[in-house]
């Protein structure tokens, strides 16, 4: 019973932030308030992940972990979901410098590491038995395949995935967000929440996978 009414708040919680994301997608606003959300919204990540960090680590029981995690990642589709559309939805009204590559490339890239990410979420479902963002927590850890050569398989794939996208768009604006304020937000949230949360939940077990794979770029498996 509890199972059913943990998973019936996460798809209520889901649904709310889906209504959200509907709304600013086909919202008319201006460009003061677009770049407000865009980089403000990404700000606010920092404050709500050192905000979740104190609260797990005031109630350090697995429950509390779950559903601390489950706001966290609830606020993060606020933090990180809203910004992301508007930033790719408006990234044509973005004035500034207009990257010399061919957008082709940009299209080949992002053809690529989405392909990546999508693998990456096939591989947390199926050695992990969880799903991104707070829809299913896993339930087992992920040490295999891809989380084999890399602790964050998916940060990177998605971290890339967007770069590939500022590519296409020839957007240099589009790109700096990217590495200079999406990607230390997304690597806050990983280091400062997210390990700590999985040392929570798998224990010794993280402890051990954390000091044989690197954090973010891959490197050969040690046996």
């Amino acid at each position: 019973m509890k199972h059913v009414i943990e998973s019936f708040f996460r798809i209520v919680l889901l649904a709310f932030i889906l209504t959200i994301w509907w709304l600013v997608l086909n919202a008319p606003l201006s460009n003061v308030m677009n770049l407000s959300i865009i980089v403000g919204g990404v700000l606010l990540t920092f404050p709500l992940v050192w905000l979740g960090r104190k609260i797990l680590d005031r109630h350090q029981t697995i429950g509390g972990a779950v559903w601390t995690t489950t706001f966290v990642h609830f606020g993060l589709g606020f933090t990180f979901g809203v910004p992301i559309i508007r930033a790719i939805t408006t990234h044509q009204d973005w004035s500034g410098w207009v990257l010399p590559v061919p957008s082709v490339i940009g299209l080949i890239l992002v053809i690529i590491t989405g392909t990546a990410f999508l693998l990456t979420v096939v591989n947390l479902a199926l050695k992990g038995f969880g799903a991104p963002f707070f829809i299913v927590l896993s339930r087992k850890l992920a040490a295999d395949w891809m989380y084999a050569w890399t602790r964050n398989p998916m940060v990177l794939a998605g971290l890339s995935f967007f770069l590939s996208l500022g590519i296409w768009f020839q957007s240099a604006l589009f790109v700096l967000w990217v590495l200079i304020l999406f990607a230390p937000a997304l690597l806050f949230f990983v280091k400062v929440f997210e390990e700590r949360e999985l040392e929570f939940r798998f224990g010794a077990s993280y402890q051990e996978y954390k000091s044989k794979t690197p954090m973010l770029f891959p490197r050969k498996p040690r046996k």
